[in-house]
């Protein structure tokens, strides 16, 4: 791992805050991901499953987390299992974790190596009624690939037919939805990072350079920071290519006059930060896309504004499209008559700004979070409205990470990001 070791006292918290919801007599497991083959002898880089990370720290394949807070033995309460290092992986991919190494990481005291997992397992199902298995259902969840956990709650239930069913999920979505102080400091790290990938670009971009080259210079300052690299596929969408909502292909030249959407962060420590940021490719605005920009900047800095506990996503979305669509009659993209016969489940301004303002952040970029529930305070949001013209060829998103705080104004992780118009074309022209 590049990033610092982070203190285990976060883990045992989380771990407790689970536990406390855990049904009388259960017991829940957590496995990491696997590593995905490519072809041949070809893998995927290794990312960690967030949940088993979010428990323990655990950053490393073929490991297992059991949780059972009712057992007859202390040691039984908390159990990782590890892949035992031999000599020749020391060799070939270098050492796993020692078993004191995986106690400084997560505070767990009882470590087995992975062969002896079935064993244990079947002790501690015992002393059990209710197994927790852990299901993705996030809501944007689309998986077609056999997860290691899915594999597993097949074999579990298979193996251990009598015991009921419970499901880990909803508690985690709830969990890691309210971030601890921890998270919130390795959240910032990342938008740090970010602030320096992008203050880097600002000098670099210019007349003819390549979406491909500004992501280069993106991760060539990522990396030197500890970061793995990118938090998500990064977007690097000159001219039309910004009113193509998730593009990726980031080949095109830069032609003077056209503006680059950039949405790109950092990670680190498994962190997501997530940033947006519409700049001119000649270093100056037009007048016409100065008056969009500042209009998406007023419908972010509105709209951060009404991140407060309490407040329930689906209204909050409701009254940005309010924002917006006053803002898009101020430009002459929409007039009285839109607005007064829109479909109500399709209002006007969509055809503008066709997604929604926030989701939530953290160990994923769309993080846990359940969007019918009220906000509460360390929740973190995004905050990224846009207005996308693909008749006047560019499409403009700005957008910071916002933590909801429950007796302040939210606190923009941000904050020292440059955003404003005059500032970005200083920076540029510096």
């Amino acid at each position: 791992m590049k990033y610092h070791q982070i203190d285990r006292h976060l883990f045992i918290k989380n771990r407790s805050k689970f536990t406390a919801q855990m049904k009388p007599k259960s017991i829940a497991i957590f496995n990491s991901n696997d590593i995905y083959p490519v072809s041949a002898d070809s893998t995927l880089p290794f990312a960690q499953h967030r949940d088993i990370f979010y428990l323990s720290g655990i950053d490393q394949e073929e490991s297992i987390l059991l949780l059972c807070p009712e057992a007859p033995y202390e040691h039984q309460k908390e159990i990782l299992f590890l892949k035992e290092t031999s000599e020749l992986i020391a060799i070939w991919e270098g050492a796993k974790l020692t078993k004191d190494e995986a106690f400084a990481v997560s505070g767990i005291k009882t470590v087995h190596w992975l062969q002896d997992f079935e064993k244990v397992l079947f002790e501690m199902m015992t002393y059990t009624d209710t197994m927790y298995i852990n299901t993705n259902e996030h809501y944007r969840s689309h998986v077609e690939t056999e997860t290691r956990e899915a594999r597993f709650i097949k074999w579990w239930k298979d193996k251990y037919p009598a015991h009921a069913v419970a499901k880990s999920n909803p508690i985690l979505q709830r969990l890691r939805s309210v971030k601890e102080k921890e998270e919130l400091d390795l959240i910032q790290h990342a938008c740090n990072i970010t602030e320096k990938g992008f203050r880097r670009i600002l000098s670099f971009v210019k007349p003819n350079v390549t979406e491909y080259e500004i992501e280069a210079e993106f991760i060539h300052e990522f990396i030197r920071n500890r970061s793995k690299g990118f938090a998500y596929t990064p977007i690097i969408a000159s001219g039309n290519n910004a009113n193509v909502l998730h593009y990726i292909e980031n080949n095109k030249e830069c032609k003077a006059g056209d503006l680059i959407l950039l949405d790109v962060a950092a990670e680190y420590a498994n962190y997501s930060s997530d940033l947006t940021r519409t700049i001119p490719v000649s270093g100056r605005y037009s007048e016409r896309q100065k008056a969009v920009y500042n209009a998406v900047l007023k419908v972010k800095n509105e709209a951060t504004q009404m991140l407060t506990p309490g407040t329930l996503w689906k209204q909050y979305q409701a009254e940005v499209g309010k924002i917006m669509s006053s803002e898009l009659l101020g430009l002459g993209l929409l007039d009285k008559a839109d607005v007064q016969n829109e479909n109500p489940e399709w209002p006007a301004y969509k055809k503008y700004f066709m997604h929604g303002t926030s989701h939530h952040m953290g160990l994923d970029t769309h993080d846990y979070g359940i969007l019918t529930e009220p906000m509460q305070a360390n929740m973190v949001f995004t905050v990224e409205p846009g207005i996308y013209i693909p008749e006047e060829g560019f499409g403009i998103r700005l957008e910071d990470n916002v933590v909801i705080q429950s007796t302040a104004k939210p606190f923009n992780l941000m904050k020292n990001i440059p955003i404003e118009v005059e500032e970005i074309e200083s920076l540029m022209n510096s």
